[in-house]
């Protein structure tokens, strides 16, 4: 399988992209901005299919687009919370865009399935530097806001009593979410973004309440999913999107039986301990 140059490009590009998507994914799920998520990766659909349009590269339509939203929606803080109905509307246009700006470039219809559903085996070296170059911005940038990230997300009222800016925080972490997530679209696609963002951070969470084994855990979950994802492609010749999809899917539910077997079994210990015991003289 590794004596092709496209799979050890995949690889690499795969493992780039897991390892930052598992670690930007964790401190998403804390933080319970998810939809923010997947609303960026819909918007760097837009942007990357306009910089086709006007022949830019999609990636860097893709970060442009996305890390502009990201800041906005930072700056929006937390009234962007409640706003599901406003974000869907964002979420419907920007697609409503990317299909608008493929009219007009029918030429691309391949550019735009890749962009949909993800396209790892055409990683060529030059997307393959441009992705360790994004990763490495994304986990220094990471690295520099992660006390005041954690506090802010953990106890926000006594961080801004502290004069740690929620506003500032909260702008900084979204724009490297968006570079995160317009990586993710290279390996998945902008529709599975979930799968590597998202599904490795949630089973991580469910595993442990230990902050820096969790984002270990769920930078680790993301690689192995993308690394079984693309043999299992190869093997299988199924679509390696659907595959790592799956494999996410499957181990966040895996993740949830500990949890489900605990309540279960508290619950029984509970009832028995409930039960009137009956003396018998």
């Amino acid at each position: 399988m590794l004596d092709f140059d496209f799979m050890r490009n995949a690889f690499a590009a795969a493992a780039i992209v897991a390892l930052v998507a598992g670690t930007v994914g964790y401190f998403l799920v804390l933080r319970g901005q998810t939809f923010a998520g997947h609303a960026l990766s819909h918007v760097g659909f837009a942007g990357a299919t306009g910089a086709i349009l006007i022949g830019l590269s999609p990636l860097a339509g893709l970060v442009i687009f996305t890390v502009a939203a990201g800041m906005l929606m930072g700056a929006l803080g937390e009234r962007l919370s409640g706003r599901d109905v406003a974000i869907g509307v964002v979420l419907s246009l920007s697609l409503g865009f990317g299909l608008l700006f493929l009219h007009y470039f029918t030429a691309f219809a391949t550019q735009a399935t890749a962009l949909l559903f993800g396209n790892v085996f055409g990683v060529n070296p030059g997307i393959l530097a441009a992705l360790g170059g994004l990763g490495l911005v994304s986990m220094v940038a990471l690295a520099v806001i992660v006390r005041p990230l954690l506090f802010a997300t953990l106890q926000p009222e006594l961080a801004e009593a502290k004069g740690v800016s929620l506003r500032l925080v909260s702008i900084l972490f979204l724009a490297i979410v968006a570079i995160a997530v317009a990586e993710c679209a290279q390996v998945v696609g902008v529709l599975l973004v979930f799968a590597l963002m998202v599904g490795p951070a949630a089973a991580a969470q469910r595993l442990t309440s230990r902050i820096r084994l969790g984002v270990a855990l769920s930078a680790l979950l993301a690689l192995v999913e993308a690394w079984l994802g693309l043999a299992l492609s190869y093997y299988t010749d199924w679509p390696a999107s659907f595959c790592i999809t799956a494999l996410s899917a499957a181990a966040y539910f895996a993740a949830l039986i500990p949890s489900a077997l605990a309540r279960s079994s508290s619950g029984l210990a509970a009832e028995l301990a409930a039960e009137p015991h009956t003396h018998h003289h």
